[in-house]
């Protein structure tokens, strides 16, 4: 529990990382790791090579008196270990990035919509659109021979109700990225009870998208809106499923052990859904 809690953090603090602090990240720490990689490699070449006796002195203890195939494996051992922190960083990367580039939509969603409430008001200001010439040099307008098709009038945003319905038909036809909109279409006006229906399908728009770290943070931004609900289980279904998709097993596997802890009884198709994850996951 603690060390999802923690991976959750550190997911959600992520979107507030500047682009620079992440070209640090990959650079310096992304660097320094393929290094190491790259000189565990040398050194098991060289105990390979030579029957033990590396070239240089590898960053794993060892004794003077180790077999070769001892040392062979220790240094398999640190070139995994390495080559996962290498992974992980990536993926912080990729969720980074995301997340700033959600963050410059927004920022210029906003900046259009300033720039049209002052184009309104300095609109309002200078007494309307200007009125036609008039006097004796002035003729009437031509009156229209055919009435011309009236437009539509403008709409507003969706209801709350009809965009999850819409985002649910287009999650049933695999439509991802009409299914995000319509959850996020929700959550930018006022949600409300149905936020947590919104980010459960934003969690299951993005994880077909193969946004795992993302989706995440979606589904437990649902289960915490509610924690009682009768959704509460399906958002924790969903975060252990996005917690597989990138690797985080354990953090799976306590998700689902806290799902069977907090809710015993569920509804068969659920229940069948929850076996499923958890033999996907190798779960206990």
């Amino acid at each position: 529990m603690a060390s999802r809690a923690a991976l959750l953090a550190a997911l959600a603090t992520l979107p507030l990382l500047a682009a620079p602090a992440a070209a640090q990240m990959d650079s310096r720490e992304g660097i320094a790791l393929q290094n190491q990689i790259l000189e565990l490699r040398r050194d098991l070449d060289a105990v390979r090579r030579g029957g033990g006796a590396a070239a240089a002195p590898a960053p794993v203890p060892r004794g003077g008196n180790a077999p070769p195939a001892e040392l062979v494996q220790q240094l398999l051992a640190r070139v995994g270990e390495l080559e996962e922190q290498v992974r992980r960083l990536r993926g912080q990367l990729d969720v980074a990035e995301n997340s700033n580039r959600r963050l410059t939509e927004d920022i210029e969603k906003l900046r259009g919509d300033m720039d049209f409430r002052l184009q309104q008001l300095e609109g309002g200001g200078r007494g309307g659109a200007p009125r036609p010439p008039q006097g004796p040099a002035a003729a009437p307008a031509p009156a229209p021979q055919q009435a011309q098709p009236q437009q539509p009038p403008a709409t507003g945003p969706r209801p709350a109700e009809r965009a999850i319905a819409d985002g649910q038909a287009a999650l049933g036809r695999r439509d991802y990225a009409a299914a995000e909109a319509a959850a996020r279409e929700v959550l930018r006006g006022r949600p409300g009870p149905r936020a947590q229906d919104a980010n459960i399908l934003l969690g299951e728009s993005l994880l077909g998208q193969r946004q795992f770290q993302n989706a995440a943070l979606a589904f437990n931004e649902a289960y915490t809106a509610n924690r009682r609900s009768g959704r509460a289980p399906e958002a924790l279904l969903g975060l252990s499923n996005a917690f597989a998709g990138f690797g985080a097993r354990r953090e799976a596997c306590d998700t689902l052990d806290q799902l069977r802890s907090e809710f015993p009884t569920l509804a068969a198709p659920l229940t069948a859904r929850v076996a499923e994850a958890r033999r996907r996951g190798q779960c206990r």
